[in-house]
Parts: structure tokens; C-alpha cells; sequence
């Protein structure tokens, strides 16, 4: 059985994902600050699939506790066969462009945070020469729009950083999986985009990324039209894109 670490475990996505890893006896390790709702979910999650969840406390931004942290985890459990990154901070644009401090948070949240625990990550399943991360980064992060422009850069970054580890680990058998959602129905988006036709729940994104995970995919748009939508988005010249209001 195979043995999974899910840092951000409440978030909708991860709820979702934690599921169908559940159904398939993956046994899990639920990560993250609200441990009362992990306990819940490990509780369920353990007398519909028989499966062994263990619960963690978490906080991405504690950087130098990273190490130690994951330490633990692979030495309580025998070692570990995966880690998903599947939380995030989705800041207001507005207030950003005038306030570092809220800057700063979607950066460390979404960007440092997730290059220094998966540093971590990285380094053991390349020793392992197996296993498999995944991370949630973001259709946002494929062009520069005046409406979300700094929380698309943090995911531009950790886009750009899971490709080159994807190339650095793939000597090693290791698959490294970027997770990119267009916009989906969780409490970061809630209130903001309720009419959009676009609009995704996070049972079909996660059904996407077991999807992707079993096949060993590299990179995942979900919904699928995602791709299209961000091609075309891609291939407008800048000359007519910064006339645009999107």
C-alpha cells in the first residue's frame, strides 16, 4: 500500500482528492493548520476505506521547521510514496498593488513555501529513485493579467520551478505533476465568480488529478478546455493583449 502526504488536506480540492487516493487503499497523511477538521476527515476516511490516516499540523510558512517536519513524517511511517501540494493564497489584486504585506503573503504562501518543503521532498524520492509530488499551481500563472497579475506570478514561479524539477527527477523515476485548475468552486474563490460558465467543481478536478497522477502525466489543465482556453490566451500578440481588459 502506498503511502501519501497531502499538505493543505482541507483545502476543497484536497478534500476531493483525498477521496478517490482513499478508495484506491492509499494510506495518507493529512497536513496542515486545521487539525479538528483533519481528525474528521481521518475518522471517515478510515471506516469507509479501512485505510491508515494519520493527522499533522502544518504551517507553510514556518520555513525552518520544514526539514524537521518532513523528517518526522517519513520516520513515523516507514517512508512515504508521494506528496501532494494543494493549498494556496489568493489575495486581493487591488489591495496588493498598494499593500507589500498582502504581496507578501501570496508570494511565501504560494511560491516560497512550496519550493522549500518540496526542496525537501525532492531530494528524498530522488534518493528513493521513486514516488511521485504534485502541486497545485494555476491556469493564472500562464500570462500576466491586469486582474490577478501578482497572484499569477507566484504561480507563474512555482510552475516554472516544477518543470525543472520534473527535469532533474526524471532520470530518477520520479514524476512530478503540475496541477493547473482554471476556476474552480472552492472557499478561496467563493462570492467572486459564482455566475461564470467556467465555473468547475472540485469532485471533477480531483477525479482529473487521480487521473493524472495514475498515468503519470506532467503537466494537467482541468477542466481539459483549460488548455485551449490559456492557447489562445498565450497566442495573442502583446502589441493587442495589454490593450485588453482581462
Amino acid at each position: 500500500m502506498q503511502t501519501v502526504l497531502v499538505l493543505g488536506a482541507t483545502s476543497s480540492i484536497a478534500q476531493e482528492t483525498v477521496k478517490r487516493l482513499a478508495a484506491k487503499k492509499m494510506n495518507l497523511i493529512l497536513a496542515g493548520r486545521r487539525t479538528d477538521q483533519m481528525e474528521t476527515m481521518k475518522s471517515d476516511l478510515e471506516i469507509r476505506h479501512q485505510i491508515k490516516v494519520s493527522v499533522r499540523a502544518f504551517d507553510a510558512l514556518d520555513f525552518d521547521g520544514h526539514d524537521a517536519f518532513f523528517n518526522d513524517v517519513v520516520d513515523a511511517h516507514g517512508g512515504i510514496d508521494g506528496v501532494l501540494l494543494m493549498y494556496g493564497a489568493m489575495g486581493d489584486q487591488l489591495e496588493a498593488e498598494t499593500s507589500f504585506v498582502e504581496t507578501r503573503q501570496m508570494i511565501d504562501v504560494n511560491y516560497t513555501s512550496a519550493v522549500s518543503i518540496l526542496n525537501i521532498a525532492a531530494n528524498y524520492f530522488e534518493a528513493k529513485k521513486s514516488g511521485f509530488i504534485g502541486a497545485v499551481s494555476s491556469v493564472a500563472g500562464d500570462r500576466g493579467r491586469q486582474s490577478n497579475y501578482i497572484y499569477g506570478s507566484t504561480k507563474a514561479g512555482l510552475s516554472a520551478y516544477l518543470q525543472g524539477l520534473r527535469n532533474r527527477l526524471h532520470k530518477s523515476g520520479v514524476q512530478v505533476l503540475t496541477i493547473k485548475p482554471g476556476i474552480v468552486n472552492t472557499k478561496m474563490t467563493y462570492g467572486t465568480v459564482d455566475d461564470s460558465p467556467l465555473l468547475a467543481e472540485p469532485d471533477k478536478v480531483a477525479r482529473d488529478i487521480d487521473r493524472a497522477i495514475t498515468r503519470r502525466r506532467s503537466v494537467l489543465y482541468t477542466p481539459w478546455f483549460w488548455l485551449v482556453i490559456m492557447l489562445v490566451v498565450k497566442l495573442i500578440p502583446e502589441w493587442l493583449f495589454k490593450r485588453t481588459d482581462l
